[in-house]
C-alpha cells in the first residue's frame, strides 16, 4: 500500500478558455476554441494528480454552499479523494478563470472561500494516519497563512514529510515571512519565475543556488526546459519530454505529484524529477489541471515508450 497523502488548501473550479490565438488585451476581442468547467486549484489537481498514481489522499479545505461547491466535492470524490475534511463556508466558493493559449496561461481569480479555511477549522488529529503532507498556495489562503509554519511543525512532529509549492504572489510583495516556512519543509516547488522573484535576482540558475542554500531540497520547474532540483550537495537536471501540448493548466501541480510519488516511494532525486516531468507532460494533453493525469500503468507505459530510467512499480 503505497503512503497515504494529506491536502490542506485551496479549492476552486477553473472555467478554461483553451486554444486562444493570441492572449487577450483589454479594449479588444479574442475567441476562444473550447470552454469547459473543471476542478481548479493547485491543492486539488495536486491531490488528483497523487490519488491517481495510487496513493490515499485527503482534502481539508473550505468551499461556498453552492453549485460551484458541489461541483468540487463531487470532482474529488470522484477522483477517489476524502471529503471528510471539506468544509462549508459563507462565502462564494472561489473561481479561476483560466485563458490558456497553447505555450502559456493566464489566471483571474476570486477568492470567494479560498481565503476563509483557518488553522482552527482543521478537525483534531488533522494527521492521523497520513505519511505526507502537501500545502499550497501560500498567498492566497488568508486566514491560514500565519498558521503555515505550525502547521508545518506540528505535521512533522507527527511523523509526516512536507511538501510545499508557494506559487505565485499576486500582490507581487513576496514578503518575507515566507522564508518561515520555506526554510523547514522537505521540498519546495517553485517555476522559474517564482524563484527569481523570491530570491530577488533576474538569473534563474543564481536563484536556484541561493534557494537550495536555505532549503533541504529545492525543485525549480523550467516548462518546456524540464527541471533541476538540488538536495544538499546533490544537483540535478532532467530535460521535458515532448508531448502534443493542449492546455498547460496544473501542470506544475501535476509535476509536484509525480515527484511526491516519487519521494514516498524511495526513489532517487533523478528518478523523482523523471517521474514529475512525465506526469507534469501528459497532464498538458488534455483541458483542465485534471483530466489527463496519468495513473501508474500509463505513466509506467509513458516512460517505457520514452526509453525514460524510472520504474513506477517500486515499493516504500
Amino acid at each position: 500500500m503505497l503512503p497515504p497523502v494529506l491536502v490542506v488548501g485551496e479549492l476552486n473550479v477553473d472555467i478554461v478558455l483553451s486554444g486562444l490565438a493570441s492572449p487577450p488585451v483589454l479594449g479588444s476581442e479574442v475567441l476562444a476554441q473550447g470552454m469547459q468547467m473543471v476542478l481548479g486549484s493547485a491543492s486539488a489537481i495536486f491531490a488528483s494528480g497523487v490519488a491517481r498514481l495510487g496513493h490515499a489522499v485527503g482534502f481539508v479545505g473550505k468551499v461556498g454552499d453552492d453549485d460551484f461547491g458541489r461541483f468540487c466535492r463531487d470532482a474529488l470524490l470522484n477522483a477517489g479523494i476524502s471529503t471528510d475534511g471539506l468544509l462549508l463556508s459563507p462565502r462564494p466558493t472561489g473561481a479561476t478563470i483560466v485563458l490558456s493559449t497553447r505555450n502559456d496561461r493566464a489566471l483571474v481569480t476570486h477568492l470567494g472561500a479560498i481565503a476563509d479555511l483557518a488553522y482552527d477549522d482543521l478537525p483534531r488529529n488533522s494527521f492521523e494516519g497520513f505519511r505526507h503532507l502537501h500545502l499550497t498556495s501560500y498567498f492566497l489562503q488568508d486566514r491560514l497563512r500565519p498558521d503555515f509554519p505550525r502547521l508545518v511543525r506540528e505535521a512533522k512532529a507527527a511523523g509526516l514529510t512536507v511538501s510545499f509549492d508557494p506559487n505565485s504572489d499576486p500582490s507581487q510583495r513576496w514578503s518575507p515571512e515566507i522564508w518561515e516556512v520555506l526554510r523547514i519543509v522537505d521540498v519546495v516547488f517553485v517555476n522559474e519565475s517564482e524563484a527569481r522573484a523570491l530570491m530577488g535576482v533576474t538569473n534563474t540558475s543564481e536563484a536556484l543556488s541561493l534557494l537550495a542554500e536555505r532549503t533541504a531540497c529545492a525543485v525549480v520547474k523550467e516548462g518546456s526546459e524540464g527541471a533541476t532540483a538540488v538536495r544538499g550537495t546533490e544537483s540535478v537536471h532532467v530535460d521535458a519530454f515532448q508531448v502534443d501540448v493542449v492546455d498547460t493548466t496544473g501542470a506544475g501541480d501535476s509535476f509536484a505529484a509525480g515527484f511526491v510519488h516519487g519521494l514516498l516511494t524511495k526513489r532517487s532525486l533523478r528518478e523523482c524529477l523523471l517521474l514529475a516531468n512525465a506526469v507534469g507532460a501528459l497532464s498538458a494533453t488534455g483541458v483542465g489541471g485534471t483530466a489527463a493525469q496519468p495513473d501508474a500503468p500509463t505513466l509506467s507505459a509513458f516512460l517505457t515508450s520514452s526509453k525514460a530510467e524510472a520504474s513506477v512499480e517500486r515499493t516504500a
